[in-house]
């Protein structure tokens, strides 16, 4: 059995793949209206900055540890065995449970090309999955003017296609914030994937599994997008290590045996 737990003042559920996938097929087959976030360190420090953007989170089905960091974060604070779950595997893992449970998805973000291509490496991979659509929105922001009347026209495409898992990928914090507003007036379960689309279609390279593995995957993507991505690592990663070390003294102060 998940449960929440905080770090730095966002729950993050100590969930596992296979649950995550129960989870969702469960919701898919009962065309639930709900979203699931895949929090790394970015989404968490977005968060700490943004309370709107908390509140989204807080709002989320299933936020999953999507970071090694807050795998360790957990694993700290008691969840020993706490396993990563990875935004691009989990999307994977659910593609794989979908084409089983004949549920089928939907492809939201990135751009035409990036979302034939990675259609073709789907069905490829596998070949009982059924997308029911794809989609590639125009670039706007959450406050532009026209974002309610745009965000009318994706929901309705989607539900037009009958989907019942929709894979959102439009980086955060844009994609969490667009499941909330979809939330409980699209009957499909929005699970958001960052850069999956990217990685998925071979336009950009994953960072290999062992940096991955000891918590190193942001110097690779770094490394590949530095003007992009400069604010994100190196403001954010230092500014997180402060506060889940201080988070973690105030633990260890007010409950001294653990």
């Amino acid at each position: 059995m998940s449960q929440r737990i905080s770090i730095i003042d966002v729950g993050i559920d100590t969930t596992s793949y296979v649950d995550t996938c129960d989870r969702i097929t469960l919701l898919a087959q009962q065309n639930q209206s709900s979203y699931i976030v895949a929090a790394n360190v970015h989404v968490v420090m977005t968060a700490y900055w943004n309370h709107s953007y908390r509140q989204v989170l807080a709002n989320a089905e299933i936020v999953t540890p999507d970071g090694m960091p807050l795998v360790w974060g957990l694993r700290s604070l008691g969840v020993k065995d706490q396993q990563r779950v990875y935004g691009p595997d989990l999307m994977l893992a659910l593609c794989d449970r979908a084409a089983q449970e004949n549920i089928s998805i939907y492809l939201f973000g990135a751009t035409v090309e990036t979302l034939n291509k990675l259609e073709q490496n789907l069905k490829s991979r596998f070949p009982d999955l059924a997308i029911a659509g794809k989609h590639a929105p125009p670039y706007f922001e959450i406050n532009d003017p026209n974002f309610e009347s745009q965000l009318t026209e994706d929901m309705q495409l989607i539900a037009k296609s009958g989907a019942k898992v929709v894979f959102i990928a439009l980086g955060c914090p844009k994609q969490e914030f667009w499941m909330s507003h979809a939330h409980h007036h699209l009957d499909a379960v929005m699970v958001g994937v960052g850069a999956a689309f990217d990685f998925h279609s071979g336009k950009i390279s994953q960072a290999p599994r062992w940096m991955m593995a000891i918590g190193l995957e942001w110097l690779y993507r770094f490394s590949q997008e530095p003007a992009r991505l400069w604010q994100r690592y190196l403001i954010n990663n230092p500014c997180f290590v402060i506060l889940f070390c201080l988070q973690h003294l105030r633990r260890i102060f007010q409950d001294p045996k653990r």
